[in-house]
């Protein structure tokens, strides 16, 4: 039997990738390996990554714990008790929007100790009441994206050295996995602690093909969300290329990210660092909406100083809620902004996501 590897996605994936082109790649990439249709009239699949024998079987679910809402999202927030801003309980709230928030002052340092009081958040220019919040380093279920493609080559033992850094500076409770891509993309190892089966998967590599970035991403996503363990969700992105093969458009890339609770997005673009590249444009737009940053490293050298700057920022971010004073909101894109003042300090930066899609009990 072919390797489990080499499967590509199910027919029902995100609802674009058609029967056909997903039946004639399969084919192309291993034609010994079983058919992962659905049985006729069955109902669709949920999204999952194809991976190795160290991921988990293609379509395996995962039961969420108890105090998940029906939609997936926790919804047990934390509230201060007595007058230690420190302090919290748990509390059960529900529809609630969750956003992941970086400070920064005028010169880009971060600025990790700001209290309750220093933010305001506004849903479509109205403000609205944080309902929790909590600024301690807590775990995150994070994957990491990288391109396969044959540009990628000479680049890639440096960007491996560079994420196992990252991997180390990371919370060691963090579940993490692995995708690598090109024109195909494979889960190469599911969510896992283990700094050695990640290192493994990294090294998973075949360098062949064009760079179907966005398909990537978008499966990414889903796989994150699929996973009920831990709410703090991130990407990793590097890539050295535009993308050029895949059946996703960047707006439907941007539009997965920015689904209610949806991961922040790190991108690094190993392709210098002119701001008219396409593939420039696509990352930062991808970044910036998720409340990440997109990097741009004008050598290899840069990027371990960058993915350890990125695992500094993840154990540094503020975590705030708010239950939306429109629950009957239609599922349109909701803009969100988030303001911090502080005595002592000077003008403050946040950044979180820029919105999000839909009435927060829908996704």
């Amino acid at each position: 039997m072919g390797s489990v590897r080499s499967q590509r996605f199910r027919s029902g994936l995100v609802a674009v990738f058609a029967l056909a082109f997903t039946l004639q790649a399969t084919a192309q990439a291993n034609p010994s390996a079983p058919s992962s249709t659905a049985p006729e009239g069955s109902a669709p699949n949920v999204p999952t990554l194809p991976g190795n024998g160290n991921a988990a079987p293609p379509g395996a679910t995962t039961e969420p714990p108890a105090e998940q809402d029906p939609a997936g999202q926790p919804s047990a927030t934390q509230e201060p008790v007595s007058n230690d801003p420190g302090m919290f309980v748990f509390k059960k709230q529900v529809e609630e929007v969750v956003l992941h928030a970086t400070v920064v002052d005028e010169r880009r340092h971060l600025v990790p100790y700001l209290d309750r009081a220093a933010f305001s958040v506004f849903e479509n220019g109205a403000p609205q009441a944080i309902t929790s919040f909590r600024r301690e380093d807590v775990p995150v279920a994070m994957g990491i994206v990288i391109d396969n493609s044959g540009s990628m080559r000479d680049k890639r033992d440096k960007v491996n050295q560079a994420v196992l850094n990252l991997i180390r500076a990371s919370n060691p409770q963090d579940e993490i996995f692995v995708v690598n891509f090109s024109q195909n993309y494979y889960l190469d190892q599911d969510f896992t602690s283990d700094s050695a089966l990640l290192e493994r998967a990294l090294h998973q590599v075949s360098m062949q093909g064009s760079t179907a970035l966005y398909d990537a991403i978008i499966a990414s996503a889903v796989h994150l969300k699929n996973d009920p363990r831990l709410d703090k969700k991130v990407l990793l992105v590097i890539t050295d290329g535009q993308d050029n093969m895949s059946q996703e458009t960047l707006e439907e890339a941007a539009r997965r990210l920015e689904q209610s609770n949806g991961p922040t997005l790190y991108a690094i673009g190993l392709m210098g660092g002119d701001a008219r590249d396409p593939g420039h444009e696509a990352l930062e737009r991808l970044a910036d909406g998720s409340g990440g940053v997109a990097f741009f490293p004008q050598s290899l050298d840069e990027v371990d100083l960058i993915t350890r700057t990125v695992a500094h920022d993840i154990r540094s971010q503020y975590t705030l809620a708010y239950k939306p004073h429109n629950q009957n909101a239609k599922p349109e894109f909701q803009s969100v902004r988030v303001e911090a003042r502080a005595s002592g300090h000077g003008r403050l930066t946040v950044r979180t996501r820029s919105g999000y899609y839909g009435a927060p009990s829908s996704h």
